[in-house]
């Protein structure tokens, strides 16, 4: 791993370009690349095809790949070089064959919305067997307390009275009182876990389709007849991640509307209409991407539009429930995988449009 390796054979021309002109630079920095991986506390192996043009990198090593040149050389790289790097970093991202990394990453998503369908679906069998065995009992005592109204009735009918003249009863009817209670902290129980599992049903259901765009070549969405592609709203206060989502992106020919800042959002969805999805990132000063995924879900005209949260806090069941609550759908970590990325983008773009052809008989859309 300590010397640069050969290009890949057969690599798209567009992946093999970028291949170079990253060798060309990484060769400015006079370093082997597992110092060079040391020093930037990567795996070596992982650089390694970063530079042979097996895999793609993600926008943020080549930006770091920029400013460890600069500082090597004491001069920065001209802005003709930069865009070309751009250039050619789109072109490998839309030609290029998709790494396995993405496939994993969904699978990994795939198979933690399964397990939770899966705990959620025997903890409501569990809850069921404990309300129905509740409910027997309750209706045990209804019968029990019915008898012995029956048998101790006289002209007295009030249930103090009963009470009085049958000491049985009131016991009974505690346990009763007490059963009510428990089967309707159950049926709350109950409702929980069939709405859990019905999310994560849903998820992997999306999931599935994001598995099966990551693994087509990258082409342009197709348009619906007479309709306008729909945008997709990124949001992100590092504009290295706004460049490199929207470098991904691009490929898909729909609009980006790009903002910093949960404020800009927020405006940017008042200024334009159809968005068929929002890219969130979860850390940003003054107003975080949960509290204004909150604030977007308050509205009726975007309450519907669904939220990719982007997060380097990684997708813990903390996390994941306080996203959820706040309105998101879609979690993805930092640093994204530009495949993965784009497939969520996709599907829910999809999704989206057959939406709107759903509606466009109804509304003359």
């Amino acid at each position: 791993m300590g010397e640069l390796r050969p290009l890949a054979h057969d690599l798209p021309e567009e992946t093999r370009a970028l291949a170079l002109a990253l060798r060309e630079l990484f060769a400015g920095l006079d370093v082997s690349v597992r110092r060079y991986a040391i020093r930037r506390e990567r795996d070596p192996g992982t650089l390694s095809r970063y530079l042979n043009g097996t895999r793609v990198p993600p926008w943020h090593v080549i930006n770091e790949l920029l400013a460890d040149v600069t500082e090597h050389r004491g001069s920065a790289v001209t802005g003709e070089a930069v865009e070309l790097l751009r250039e050619l970093y789109g072109a490998a991202v839309e030609n290029g064959c998709p790494p396995k990394k993405a496939v994993v990453v969904l699978e990994e998503q795939m198979a933690d919305a399964d397990r939770l369908s899966r705990r959620s679906s025997v903890s409501g069998d569990v809850l069921g067997e404990a309300l129905l065995a509740r409910t027997h009992r309750i209706a045990d005592l209804e019968v029990r307390l019915t008898q012995l109204e029956v048998d101790w009735q006289t002209e007295r009918t009030r249930a103090d009275q009963l009470e009085a003249a049958h000491p049985e009863v009131t016991g009974l009817l505690e346990e009763r009182e007490a059963l009510k209670d428990q089967v309707e902290r159950l049926n709350h129980e109950l409702q929980a876990a069939r709405e859990q599992r019905a999310a994560a049903e849903a998820r992997c259901e999306l999931l599935e389709r994001q598995l099966d765009e990551a693994e087509k070549p990258a082409q342009a969405l197709p348009a619906a007849p007479n309709l306008p592609m729909p945008k997709v709203l990124v949001v992100d206060d590092q504009p290295d991640n706004l460049l490199a989502m929207s470098a991904v992106l691009a490929t898909l020919d729909q609009e980006l509307v790009t903002v910093n800042s949960g404020r800009d959002a927020l405006r940017a969805l008042l200024d334009h209409d159809d968005f068929a999805v929002i890219i969130m990132d979860v850390q940003m000063p003054l107003m975080d991407g949960y509290e204004t995924a909150a604030q977007i879900k308050r509205r009726p005209r975007n309450r519907d539009v669904p939220i990719i949260f982007l997060t380097a806090m990684g997708t813990d069941p903390e996390h994941s429930a306080r996203g959820y609550a706040a309105g998101g759908v879609d979690f993805i970590s930092k640093p994204f995988d530009p495949w993965a990325l784009r497939a969520k983008v996709a599907v829910f773009t999809a999704i989206h449009m057959e939406r709107r052809l759903q509606l466009a008989p109804r509304t003359g859309l």
